[in-house]
């Protein structure tokens, strides 16, 4: 049966070229919203920290209706750390929009996403969105995007793949560059006219390929996915079985069904091959999981998720300190969380290690882990995490590491010092070419160079630059790279924080806590542009005597304080420190507390070099 009633799409490009506006637009001419309904911006960003950072973190599903047609809209992140979400919904649709910024064209990500929908044979549209922008180089742009399809094999079908363009932001779309009409009618006519209605089995046993998980407290995991074929219904008995694993369960049954219908979830009580749909009921749900029915027990193969690149080390918080901000502070709390994670996150890793307080913790980036941590703080957990690490690979007896795509946009005068900083990094430049008054360079280099370089990279462009990453490819072992050059200023007592002690510790570098900060024995003050760690007491107050009181410590001045974001902080802290994370601190500290132990350890690892 061929579904004229229906077209399964998702909107996939890279950060921040308009995803999610573009779908607002689409979603309130679609006759999703009323007339007089306010309606906030980004709606399809439910979550807090989607919202505070502008980014889409989890792929959200939707629909609106056009000329009688349901079209199925999966919105998906643009970000790399986040592309286990972009690669898990694409087997949920038949096409695709490439969304593509006028002004910075392809990067990273579009590569990353378009090469997925490729390989799958998805029919695509190519939309050149905010050609509102006075820097639009829209000509430059289309040009880039084809060079790009021609790059990763496209067909030549693939290659002829129609282009709009449009303003996400005004809810209009065109045909031509030249003129944007006063709506997205162009839009979705080009989605019904190149995205061809599916021909489905609506007559063959029931059989659903679970893409993506949602997790309930009162119903537990909850399946999104495609009907494949036949018909589902709820309450009715279903088997589970999965391509990999060839594990078959009986007995199981769908207790809730539901449509999306705009932004809103309605019980159905079946639906048929072609639709998306969302149900609740069968224990232990995996993504990839096929549900069918019994007779008929037929695995769908499911697309391989790109495997995590960076590990941390989550453990109890065992500081002075521990215990004093966080509702959630035990091993078992800490673990329940992160294994609870995993129902939701397909490309995360969690696994249990030798001490019974600490976990190993795989993502596909810096950005993925310090969105989970943010996340867990934010619940209430208190915990101390490690510095990232890579993981590395033996191929052919062969130590691998991961290697990055870097792609940075700077103003022309600056390329020097990022040239200097890759080569520091052991970067290779792969291109360089101009654009506008900008330069585009892309280097492969290993994962482990970029940790703690956005902070210097914005430095080093005056917060010009934009800098994107994407993973490329496992290569051999790069050699030793240094991966700070500071040290760092170490509180040599409990206490807090008092002004006169500040001052005499700020000339030894830049300090991170403020009078009245409470800071103990080998918490992490501040840093130094010595490469060695020094030791200096803030706590320390002024003698007093007859011609000294304790108010004249109001005459000392204080440099401002730098105050680190969690994602500098993970991306400051040593091999030998880690970071407390509780609801209201982040506090880096020492592994080891005891400034005299400390030193032990250091001579100890000095001598067995």
């Amino acid at each position: 049966m061929i579904r004229e009633d229906l077209r399964n799409v998702a909107i996939i490009a890279h950060v921040d070229h308009g995803k999610t506006t573009l779908v607002n637009e689409m979603l309130a001419q679609g006759g999703v919203f009323r007339e007089n309904q306010q309606v906030q911006d980004r709606v399809m960003d439910s979550g807090d920290l989607e919202r505070e950072r502008g980014i889409t973190i989890l792929a959200k599903n939707t629909s609106a209706h056009y000329n009688g047609v349901k079209i199925n809209i999966v919105d998906t992140p643009g970000h790399a750390d986040f592309s286990g979400e972009v690669e898990r919904v694409l087997k949920m649709v038949n096409g695709a929009l490439i969304l593509v910024d006028a002004a910075e064209g392809p990067l990273p990500q579009t590569r990353f996403v378009m090469q997925k929908a490729l390989e799958l044979g998805l029919k695509l549209i190519i939309v050149i969105n905010k050609v509102d922008r006075p820097d639009a180089r829209i000509d430059e742009v289309v040009e880039e995007m084809q060079l790009l399809m021609m790059d990763l094999d496209a067909t030549d079908e693939q290659l002829e793949s129609p282009i709009v363009y449009c303003c996400g932001r005004q809810g209009t779309a065109s045909l031509t560059p030249d003129k944007q009409e006063e709506n997205l009618n162009p839009l979705f006519d080009t989605i019904l006219e190149t995205i061809p209605p599916m021909d489905m089995d609506t007559e063959g046993a029931g059989q659903l390929l679970v893409s993506c998980i949602d997790y309930n407290e009162f119903v537990g995991r909850i399946g999104i996915g495609r009907i494949e074929r036949g018909v589902i219904r709820a309450n009715e008995p279903v088997s589970v079985c999965n391509f990999i694993d060839n594990k078959v369960r009986t007995n199981c049954r769908i207790v809730n069904l539901y449509q999306i219908e705009g932004l809103e979830r309605v019980p159905v009580a079946s639906a048929q091959a072609g639709d998306i749909v969302v149900f609740s009921g069968i224990e232990g749900l995996n993504i990839g999981d096929t549900v069918c029915e019994p007779t008929a027990v037929e695995p769908v193969q499911f697309v391989k998720i790109e495997e995590p690149t960076v590990e941390m080390t989550f453990s109890v918080n065992d500081s002075p300190f521990a215990g004093k901000e966080g509702k959630f502070v035990t091993s078992r709390q800490l673990r329940d969380r992160l294994y609870k994670e995993l129902l939701r996150d397909v490309s995360l890793r969690v696994n249990d290690t030798e001490l019974t307080d600490s976990f190993r913790v795989c993502g596909r980036g810096e950005m993925h882990l310090s969105i989970l941590i943010e996340t867990m703080r934010r619940e209430g957990y208190e915990f101390q995490v490690s510095t990232p690490k890579v993981l590395y690979k033996d191929i052919d007896g062969v130590r691998h590491e991961p290697i990055e795509r870097f792609v940075a946009d700077v103003p022309e005068d600056m390329t020097g010092p990022v040239f200097a900083a890759m080569g520091n990094r052991k970067g290779t430049l792969v291109h360089m070419s101009a654009v506008g008054n900008r330069m585009r360079l892309e280097f492969t280099v290993p994962s482990r160079g970029l940790f703690g370089y956005k902070s210097e990279f914005l430095t080093d462009t005056k917060g010009q630059g934009i800098m994107n990453t994407i993973f490329f490819e496992y290569e051999p072992y790069k050699g030793d790279m240094q991966r700070r050059s500071t040290g760092s200023l170490v509180a040599f007592e409990t206490g807090e924080a008092v002004t006169y002690g500040l001052f005499n510790a700020q000339g030894r570098g830049t300090l991170f806590v403020t009078p009245g900060t409470p800071v103990y024995e080998g918490m992490v003050v501040g840093y130094t542009n010595l490469s060695d760690d020094i030791n200096v007491n803030v706590c320390k107050t002024k003698h007093l005597t007859n011609t000294r009181s304790s108010g004249s410590d109001d005459a000392l001045t204080l440099v401002p304080v730098s105050k680190m974001s969690l994602e500098e902080c993970l991306e400051f802290i040593a091999d030998d420190e880690l970071l407390e994370v509780t609801p209201k601190s982040l506090r880096i500290r020492k592994r080891i507390l005891d400034s005299e132990l400390r030193a032990k350890a250091r001579f100890r690892e000095k001598t067995n070099k």
